[in-house]
């Protein structure tokens, strides 16, 4: 007989102990495989979204700094205001190469003069704009015209081929930008001769005008020379500029991260005692287990079969239960990362980026290989014990 054969008619001879060692794999597995893409995703989200801001800095006014994280996180709409006027003063200040003002609006809710929900939307001065013309020379080869957007990856035309209406105003959609899994996928992306247009016709049909404050911005991109220091002209800014507050990009999002590495520390002390107690479990089945089939094995072993041959039966059992065990929990693990991935944003209040396939193997390669180590851990013990039984006592007892 083979080792497999042995194996497998061990595995169907005791159909509970075979569950509840199955049910342990799967248990890990999915554990592990669901923490690690949630986590991974959430990491790689926040440092796209931070590259997508393309700034080394961003000011906006004081107080604002929570509403601004919200908007390009988790894609809540935010309007706030600061002078225009702060735009030359903030290139006065030395190390700072470029500014560009930008201007943060909202769509209506169930208003019929917008076809989309409330959608957070950005106007960027074209001249200026450092952040999204590079994308569209790239992309698209040209910059946007008057009535023209690029939205984030969620964005789609509601209106016709390639139009979408806001405030009453037939916008067309040239392009997505690429998913980063926080709130600029939901987002739309115009000049700010579109955003005064928009608001110029909202006055006549839209049920709600588009008010742009005259001499505001609501935010400025900061870019700064190259081997100038961001933090020391960040102080600068708060030293000569009033009433505004700079967020350098390496703390940006600084309170998401907090979040993430409090979550982490949380959830990897659950998964260690998940773990420890599936081990245990584990180890005490095939415990059980080689001590009823201590004659069975002592006869085997009396008909010539060798200890590395029962040990390895054992080992063969236990890989067969991992790898079956495994593989549904790494499916289920999948499965509800991809149904869930909104419930999981939500509750984790984090940003989430779905894997790349070729990131999503490996993470699965990982969890199975975890779950077949685990299972065969546990039952190692088990296994030597039993292989160095005398074949004449076990045949005895």
């Amino acid at each position: 007989m083979s080792l497999f054969q042995l194996a497998w008619k061990n595995i169907s001879g005791n159909a509970f102990r075979s569950w509840v060692v199955a049910i342990c794999a799967l248990i890990v597995a999915a554990f592990a495989l669901f923490i690690t893409i949630v986590l991974r995703g959430a990491e790689t989200s926040l440092q796209l979204a931070s590259d997508r801001l393309g700034a080394d800095i961003i000011v906006v006014p004081t107080g604002a700094e929570a509403k601004v994280e919200g908007a390009l996180l988790m894609g809540i709409p935010a309007k706030f205001w600061m002078p225009s006027a702060n735009l030359e003063k903030l290139a006065a200040i030395p190390g700072v190469e470029n500014v560009s003002p930008q201007v943060y609006l909202e769509t209506l809710t169930g208003a019929s003069c917008c076809s989309v929900p409330s959608m957070f939307m950005i106007a960027y001065d074209p001249l200026t704009d450092f952040t999204i013309r590079p994308w569209l020379k790239q992309e698209l080869g040209e910059g946007l015209d008057l009535g023209e957007v690029v939205g984030g990856s969620y964005i789609s035309a509601t209106e016709g081929k390639q139009n979408i209406r806001i405030y009453g105003y037939l916008v067309t959609l040239k392009g997505n930008l690429e998913p980063t899994g926080t709130g600029l996928d939901q987002s739309m992306f115009f000049t700010l001769d579109t955003a005064r247009d928009i608001a110029r016709i909202s006055q006549t049909q839209a049920e709600t005008v588009l008010s742009i404050p005259a001499d505001q911005v609501s935010a400025a991109l900061i870019k700064v020379e190259p081997g100038g220091d961001p933090h020391r002209v960040a102080i600068q800014i708060l030293q000569k500029i009033p009433d505004v507050t700079p967020i350098e990009s390496a703390s940006l999002f600084q309170s998401s991260r907090k979040q993430l590495a409090s979550l982490l520390q949380t959830i990897l002390s659950m998964m260690g005692l998940t773990w420890a107690l599936s081990v245990v479990l584990i180890g005490l089945v095939f415990s059980m287990a080689a001590n009823e089939r201590r004659r069975e094995l002592g006869v085997i072993r009396a008909l010539g079969a060798t200890r590395a041959y029962i040990s390895q039966s054992l080992l063969a059992e236990a890989g067969i239960l991992a790898l079956c065990g495994g593989a549904v929990g790494i499916a289920l693990a999948v499965l509800a990362v991809f149904l869930f991935r909104r419930l999981i944003i939500v509750s984790f209040g984090i940003p989430f980026l779905l894997p790349s396939p070729g990131s999503l193997v490996l993470q699965i390669s990982i969890g199975l290989f975890l779950a077949c180590f685990s299972v065969c851990l546990a039952a190692l013990f088990p296994a030597i014990k039993i292989s160095r039984q005398d074949p004449a006592v076990a045949m005895r007892e």
